[in-house]
């Protein structure tokens, strides 16, 4: 899968871009350049979705022959919400009935949807309790076109891979392919972080331990040459309160606390 957002949608922590992206011998290329050797690394079980301002969503297709794909991938819309999802929710069952969808066609990029779609409608659950109730292997993107909102999360095992960077014309970047990221964002990419969500108004945070702050912790690559940064959770660094989301606020609150 691959998600690309211009600056406008969502501004990733700044220590993902590297000191050396600018003048480094592997170049970033921008976000076009990115989506298009997507499609071209997997000519015929490609597609994906273009909205205006500079998003983009791309996955492969259930018949993609490639067999070092181990997890499935699925992309799903509803409501003017678009879901890219890879990997898969053991609990997945349990957890469509709980959200209403009992009766339809639910896969895990459906439920998706509808877990952010009662978040973002001022669910009373707060954003991090709704990823731990998701009992697997996974990683999604959310992109909302109503509201330009993006919400991205990976699982606390680390089972599926997903990486993130910023391209040169400064968008944002995450995909599972280590190849198409690094190969678009140069040296400003790092793996995105296990147990944590990004979201496009508060930033990035651990779902996993969600009263603890993340820090960036500096990557050095084999040529000595200084990345993008990566995140771990601070355990001797916390938020003053619990971050919760009443019905009255709207569950962007999450993020501040």
């Amino acid at each position: 899968m691959l998600a690309i957002f211009q600056k406008n949608f969502a501004r990733p922590p700044p220590e993902l871009i590297s000191p050396e992206h600018a003048g480094c011998q592997r170049h970033p290329k921008n976000s076009d350049e990115i989506l298009r050797d997507f499609h071209a690394a997997h000519p015929g079980h490609s597609f994906g979705a273009t909205f205006s301002g500079g998003a983009a969503l791309a996955s492969l297709g259930p018949r993609s022959p490639r067999p070092s794909f181990l997890h499935q991938r699925l992309f799903c819309s509803y409501d003017d919400v678009y879901c890219v999802f890879v990997g898969s929710i053991h609990n997945l069952s349990s957890l469509v009935r709980q959200y209403g969808l009992s009766g339809k066609s639910a896969d895990e990029a459906l439920l998706v949807i509808e877990a952010y779609r009662t978040l973002r409608d001022r669910g009373p659950y707060p954003a991090d309790q709704v990823l731990k109730d998701l009992a697997g292997s996974f990683a999604f993107v959310v992109y909302d076109d109503a509201t330009g909102a993006v919400f991205a999360a990976l699982s606390s095992d680390g089972g599926v891979p997903l990486y993130w960077g910023v391209a040169a014309d400064g968008s944002v970047v995450i995909g599972d392919e280590v190849e198409i990221v690094k190969g678009g964002c140069g040296k400003s990419y790092a793996p995105f972080p296990a147990g944590c969500m990004f979201h496009s108004e508060g930033g990035l945070r651990s779902f996993e331990h969600p009263m603890n702050k993340v820090k960036a912790m500096p990557r050095v690559d084999s040529e000595g040459v200084v990345c993008g940064a990566g995140f771990k959770v601070d355990s001797s660094d916390k938020f003053n309160a619990m971050p919760r989301v009443g019905s009255a606020a709207n569950w962007a609150s999450t993020w501040n606390a």
